[in-house]
């Protein structure tokens, strides 16, 4: 690092941005809510493992030992996200008449290849729920006689018995508490679920054994005891979608109170976390960004539509996390259009430091150096990314810099980043579209045909050519060293 600028990070409790201390000195401990695996994931839900990478890589470069888990839940997480309905994984299973288990891990598989698609780092532990059954049970029987209640249902967090339950979320508003679905016998509107007994007759693919009967943990449960149990009470930061700040981290909140026999939430570190942090939503004006709507956008979508995975990542970097960002097939393309010309930017300072080597400098040249700082004062104003973006494009343009300094310098800020701009090539982002008809053979036959035209000064044959190549979904990008691209049609 060459900016000791302090991170600054907003933390949703408190309302404000706060300087980042860590609990333990020299170390960031982060817990992520993960997905529920019982569908693919939509490129809105994988904003926030772009977000919660992006945090993890800023701390490492600030120089923490980072330990990041990241949750998979494969029981307990109801339709609705409260307490009545059916469970999520249970829905799916008997839909598709598998085994919930199967369903679990094709799911699982499908989202651990969006992560690695999007070049989003592997955290330190996946924690999978099922595995920690027994552990939330034991968590459950310590606060039951303190804080819940039975009802025929299951056992009932009572939020009464913490303070400032809902601190966290925006009062109890119609898009936070009144989301809840009555159920006869409860205490207050807000009590919640930790134990889901399976009714009377029916017989669950997930259940155990519990001193509430036979059953499962409810989804607010299980993350209280997965942070918990890897990372410590308090750890540095949690992470989620802005809707998880409405129900289902206040929920968290009050059971990590009530383990710990902790005050109210006047002094964060009673939550269980130092640090909340949400990334706003991804906004699709179709209303295709839904599950529910049964055709939704899925990161293989756009790959198929011929879309580089990386540029959505960098649609992603482009807006702050705490702003909406509004998805757009033009916007993507844009987005692609920006990654491959930061891609072939570093190609050329490679190019020219080829064989040399590149190790980090002691120190940044005049040039590179204010840059490098700026960048680095962005990353911890917040998350800055569109300042750093902006700054790693000024520095990739930079001239007369030595290109092994260039080259360090745009090393250190991708690797923050994490666009992967010295392991991509531009012919890697020229993905094919599933629906085109054209053979790269007929592409190269025809570019090889208005090659020769332009030569011979037939520039209305040109002309001609290209256009038969648009009308089906080929640009030719003259002056590209690659010749052509796909495009959306």
């Amino acid at each position: 690092m060459t900016n000791n600028a302090p991170l600054q990070l907003f933390n949703s409790l408190t309302r404000q941005t706060e300087i980042f201390t860590p609990v333990h000195a020299g170390e960031a401990r982060v817990y992520s809510c993960g997905p529920t695996v019982y569908n693919y994931p939509h490129i809105g839900n994988m904003r926030a493992y772009v977000f919660a990478d992006i945090l993890g890589r800023t701390l490492s470069y600030q120089g923490y030992k980072l330990t990041h888990v990241i949750n998979i839940t494969d029981v307990g997480h109801l339709t609705d996200d409260a307490d009545a309905g059916e469970d999520k994984m249970e829905r799916m299973a008997a839909k598709e008449a598998k085994s919930i288990w199967d369903i679990a891990e094709h799911y699982k598989q499908a989202y651990w290849a969006d992560i690695r698609a999007l070049n989003i780092r592997q955290p330190a532990q996946w924690t999978i729920a099922t595995d920690y059954v027994p552990q939330m049970i034991e968590f459950a029987k310590k606060i039951a006689d303190r804080h819940c209640y039975e009802l025929e249902s299951g056992l009932y967090f009572d939020v009464s018995t913490v303070g400032d339950y809902g601190r966290l979320a925006r009062a109890n508003t119609e898009e936070g508490e009144g989301r809840i679905e009555a159920v006869d016998g409860k205490r207050n509107q807000a009590d919640f679920a930790i134990w889901r007994k399976t009714p009377a007759g029916e017989k669950r693919q997930m259940e155990w054994d519990s001193p509430w009967g036979r059953g499962a943990p409810g989804w607010h449960l299980e993350c209280s005891v997965m942070s918990g149990e890897v990372l410590g009470f308090p750890f540095d930061i949690h992470t989620g979608g802005i809707d998880h700040r409405e129900i289902h981290h206040p929920n968290e909140i009050a059971q990590n109170q009530a383990i710990c026999g902790c005050g109210g939430l006047e002094d964060p570190l009673h939550s269980g976390a130092r640090f909340w942090m949400h990334n706003n939503f991804l906004v699709e004006r179709s209303g295709k960004m839904s599950k529910s709507s049964g055709e939704f956008l899925r990161l293989q979508l756009l790959i198929d539509k011929g879309y580089h995975p990386l540029a959505y990542r960098l649609m992603c970097l482009q807006a702050h996390y705490r702003s909406e960002l509004e998805f757009s097939w033009e916007g993507l393309g844009a987005a692609l259009v920006r990654l491959k010309r930061l891609v072939m930017a570093v190609a050329q300072v490679k190019a020219q430091v080829e064989g040399t080597g590149y190790a980090a400098l002691g120190g940044f040249g005049p040039k590179v150096a204010p840059l490098v700082a700026a960048f680095e004062a962005a990353m911890a104003d917040d998350l800055n990314t569109p300042m750093a973006l902006t700054l790693l494009e000024e520095v990739a343009s930079v001239k007369k810099v030595p290109a092994p300094e260039k080259l360090a310098a745009l090393t250190a800020m991708d690797g923050v980043l994490g666009l992967n701009l010295l392991g991509v090539e531009r012919a890697d982002l020229r993905l094919r579209p599933v629906s085109a008809t054209i053979t790269e053979a007929e592409i190269e036959a025809i570019l090889a045909e208005r090659k020769q035209a332009r030569v011979e000064k037939d520039f209305a044959r040109s002309d001609a050519l290209r256009d038969e190549l648009a009308a089906q979904g080929v640009e030719v990008m003259d002056g590209d060293p690659l010749g052509w691209d796909w495009k959306l049609g």
